[in-house]
């Protein structure tokens, strides 16, 4: 399925606001109601929105640390990224985890209680022999810049 220009509208609003009625969406996009219902309907049938969900300032849920982590695996065959990745997936405190390229394989962003908790995390995954070579942590001292929202119109703009 090919997006045009309203579809991306959609989808810009939607990511704004999840929770927008169909009217107001409608109104938006300066499209009647029953055609921009049946867009969103038919954008998420095909995949483009896969769900809604509550975005939630982590500062006010108390003391939290952010760590990225820059991993290297031990080996590098298809079994030792898929049993990693098995592992890694099922670390609560992991809420992102990228295959880069570069020098390293993963970088995984953490969210923890604190620093301790951060560090009996990781040497449980040193010690679980899931293939890590080595690891470098950076601790996110301030986040002045957090987007919730893909850059849409100039993704598709260019």
């Amino acid at each position: 399925m090919k997006l045009d220009k309203i579809d991306i509208r959609i989808l810009c609003e939607l990511q704004k606001n999840g929770r927008i009625s169909n009217v107001e969406l409608a109104e938006l996009i300066n499209l009647s109601p029953s055609p921009c219902l049946m867009r969103v309907k038919r954008l998420q049938t095909e995949g483009f929105i896969t769900g809604y969900s509550a975005q939630i300032d982590v500062a006010k849920l108390g003391q939290t640390l952010t760590v990225f982590a820059e991993i290297t695996l031990k080996n590098h065959r298809q079994i030792d990224f898929a049993r990693f990745l098995t592992t890694i997936e099922k670390v609560d405190s992991v809420v992102e985890c990228h295959l880069v390229s570069g020098g390293y394989d993963y970088l995984v962003k953490f969210i923890t209680a604190g620093i301790s908790e951060y560090q009996a995390v990781m040497e449980r995954l040193v010690e679980m022999d899931i293939g890590i070579d080595k690891y470098f942590s950076f601790v996110v001292l301030k986040s002045p810049i957090v987007k919730s929202h893909l850059p849409l119109e100039s993704i598709f703009n260019s």
